[in-house]
């Protein structure tokens, strides 16, 4: 079996791996939602007890057995070989899922390189009377009826919901974001097609590149007005929060939905490890670096 080229490969690909957009978008969202910075109690909680463990299990076992999701349960026990293929159908359905938001992405990028940015006024095609346009201007009256441009933009231009009567009637195919899908996926072929020996390479930009931007946008908000306020907003703790049961089953589903264990993916990565590597140490690393970015991300966002 292939052996990662350096050890500064594996490691930036589990970190690639763990840190994704769930701790960007949703852990401040569920921070906020569940008593701000007294959520940070139940969260590390969790993290001690239940994410990391199963982190380091799984790097572990891959590690110990050196193969996939699929045969590594025909050597633990041949009766549950039926979890390597569920996890193998999971993870199907989350390329589908992320690549998809990847291709939303791909063409946003691409449609702001016109002139005028198309979500930035009421003069398009697509956009409805409802649409009220607030840039620039102090006075601006807002119904509950009034749609942002962007957010016409995003449901009318990208996704077309207006073509679609419902999940019967899902309307044509999006052309652009068909062409976007498909260049996505693409790249992510070539990403992996000789295993280890491209993906190794390819996360150096793929896990280091989010920094950079989470940094950019980090020093950008920080100089705008009303940034301390948004801190504020984002850490004051509600400990009253602490004796809701939902606030700990959300703190359980983040940490477990950020590190990702039982996806099969920490398994087939630490399968190219040596046998004598130091597991243990790369799991408590890289948990760190996870869980550091979601409450630095709470930060960028608020």
């Amino acid at each position: 079996r292939d052996k990662w080229s350096k050890k500064m490969d594996f490691l930036l690909s589990v970190i690639g791996f763990a840190v994704d957009l769930g701790n960007i978008w949703r852990f401040p969202y569920i921070c906020y939602q569940n008593g701000g910075g007294a959520f940070l109690i139940p969260y590390t909680l969790m993290a001690v007890f239940g994410g990391v463990p199963l982190f380091y299990m799984e790097l572990a076992l891959g590690q110990f057995h050196r193969t996939g999701a699929i045969p590594i349960w025909k050597r633990i026990c041949p009766i549950f070989k039926g979890i390597g293929f569920a996890i193998c159908i999971i993870g199907l359905y989350v390329s589908f899922y992320y690549n998809t938001i990847i291709t939303w992405a791909l063409y946003y990028f691409y449609s702001s390189f016109s002139g005028t940015l198309p979500w930035a006024s009421c003069d398009n095609p697509w956009n409805t009377p409802d649409c009220t346009n607030y840039f620039g201007k102090s006075n601006v009256t807002w119904t509950n009826f009034s749609r942002s441009p962007a957010e016409e933009f995003y449901t009318r231009k990208v996704l077309e919901i207006q073509k679609s009567g419902g999940l019967y009637d899902m309307g044509g195919i999006h052309w652009q974001l068909l062409l976007c899908l498909f260049l996505i996926f693409t790249i992510v072929y070539f990403s992996l097609w000789k295993g280890v020996k491209t993906s190794g390479k390819v996360v150096w930009v793929t896990a280091t590149l989010p920094y950079v931007v989470l940094l950019i946008l980090l020093v950008r908000g920080a100089t705008l007005p009303g940034a301390w306020r948004g801190v504020i907003f984002y850490l004051r703790p509600d400990w009253g929060k602490l004796l809701s049961t939902t606030v700990w089953v959300d703190a359980a589903a983040q940490i477990f939905f950020s590190l990702g264990p039982g996806f099969g993916v920490l398994l087939a990565l630490a399968s190219y490890n040596h046998f004598h590597n130091n597991c243990y140490r790369d799991a408590l690393i890289t948990s760190m670096v996870n869980c550091l970015t979601s409450f630095l991300s709470g930060f960028i966002i608020f």
